[in-house]
């Protein structure tokens, strides 16, 4: 299996110190449980939200900064390295100061969304941004030294660039609320979806998704006429999209490029079904459901985005948009974090061993078999509560959410448990 021998080969040697990745993945965890609470808090508000400070806005950027770009954050500054085959410039520095302006940041922004206080959010989407441009930093030092996937670098040269437009935006809207115009305000506001969810997570979504589905699968890697395909259209539509939201061609591409970029994704999905089908491992679990549960959300937002951009009279189109597009991101990557995880865990722990533990000596099982249920059943009633103006299932979707939220907190805990006393236990004479 050509993926899983290339990035498992000597992946030992490219290891970040252990505390590095899992404390973006526990920074993830947390903010999790956080977003859902706000969400309970902003209860009947989410139905008609249309932007503006307060707890549903909060809520929102707790799951796209705080677990979404977050976890991106982690995975990517460890997997990168591995499966370019160079070794990490350092084991902690500057890893740590990433992780601490980071943080500092996303909770200076949900304040000030959630308080209303605009200099507050100014000053946390400064630390935000302060913080990414030194990710990026990282991110083109591990992209210009590497030695493999051709296909996963052109991706993340791509998600670099989209993070760029992203700030942009970001750092507009923040300043909107404090008098700064960067930006006109529905063109960032624009930009800053598409760079956010399609460019930044969904490019670097996909191109790990070429190492990790085969890798999890036993399988062998796509066709690579049909995953450049995927990768062109999807930077075809992210530039008309801009080219349009910047006033530079006509309005009417903007469904191109929605019509492109959902070729792009169904591409990419049919490539990793194929590698799921004829994989040595079938099993692989509920991860794998999130995972197309996610698959199948991201597709349906394209198809409320073609809808929304054609005026089709769809009541409250623009919310159950966001939740499909927000939540479908939030349940691929969760589901990937749930095999990601335990594998960093063994590999950390096993280190220097002659029988290493296996990702499945790291997992408890019945959490996220409970996660599962419950972060569906989230899904299906926020889709449900806001179809029908009813607060009650909105309700229910947010509690059931923050049930789902627990849940993984006790996988992640015990994983990071299993991992620290195994490592407690080498480091005794």
């Amino acid at each position: 299996m050509t993926t899983a021998n290339t990035f498992l080969g000597s992946a030992s040697g490219r290891l970040l110190q252990a505390s590095i990745p899992f404390r973006f993945f526990a920074a993830a965890v947390l903010f999790h449980l956080l977003a859902w609470l706000a969400l309970a808090w902003a209860g009947p508000d989410i139905i008609d939200f249309v932007g503006g400070l307060g707890w549903t806005l909060a809520g929102l950027h707790l799951l796209t900064l705080g677990v979404l770009v977050m976890t991106a954050l982690g995975a990517s500054l460890q997997l990168l390295p591995v499966a370019t085959r160079q070794p990490v410039m350092s084991q902690r520095w500057p890893y740590e100061l990433l992780w601490g302006l980071y943080v500092l940041g996303v909770l200076a922004v949900v304040a000030g969304m959630a308080l209303w206080l605009p200099t507050l959010l100014w000053l946390g989407a400064l630390t935000v941004a302060l913080a990414l441009l030194l990710y990026l930093g990282l991110l083109a030092l591990n992209l210009r030294g590497a030695k493999g996937m051709p296909l996963v670098v052109v991706h993340g040269w791509a998600a670099a660039l989209s993070l760029l437009v992203l700030l942009a935006s970001a750092l507009s809207l923040a300043g909107l609320y404090s008098g700064i115009i960067l930006i006109e305000r529905t063109a960032a506001i624009g930009l800053h979806v598409s760079f956010a969810a399609y460019g930044l997570m969904g490019l670097l979504v996909m191109g790990f998704s070429y190492i990790l589905v085969p890798m999890f699968a036993l399988a062998d890697n796509p066709a690579p006429a049909w995953s450049q395909l995927s990768l062109g259209l999807a930077l075809l539509a992210l530039l008309v999209a801009m080219l349009v939201l910047l006033g530079l061609v006509p309005p009417l591409l903007f469904r191109f490029a929605i019509v492109a970029g959902a070729l792009a994704f169904l591409i990419h999905v049919a490539l990793m079904e194929q590698a799921l089908r004829s994989g040595m491992r079938r099993n692989l679990g509920t991860s794998f459901g999130l995972v197309r549960l996610g698959w199948a959300c991201l597709a349906a937002s394209f198809a409320l985005a073609l809808a929304l951009e054609m005026e089709i009279g769809l009541r409250h189109a623009a919310v159950l948009f966001g939740i499909l597009l927000i939540g479908g991101l939030l349940t691929l990557l969760l589901g990937v974090l749930s095999r990601i995880v335990p594998f960093l865990a063994a590999m950390h722990a096993g280190a220097g061993m002659r029988r290493p533990p296996t990702p499945s000596n790291m997992t408890a099982q019945r959490p996220l078999d409970i996660h599962l249920y419950c972060h569906s059943a989230a899904l299906a009633l926020l889709l449900a509560g806001v179809s029908f103006d009813n607060v009650w299932l909105l309700r229910g979707g947010t509690l059931a959410g923050i049930a789902g939220a627990v849940a993984y907190a006790a996988f992640f805990l015990h994983t990071w448990r299993r991992m620290s006393q195994m490592l407690a236990s080498k480091a005794q004479p």
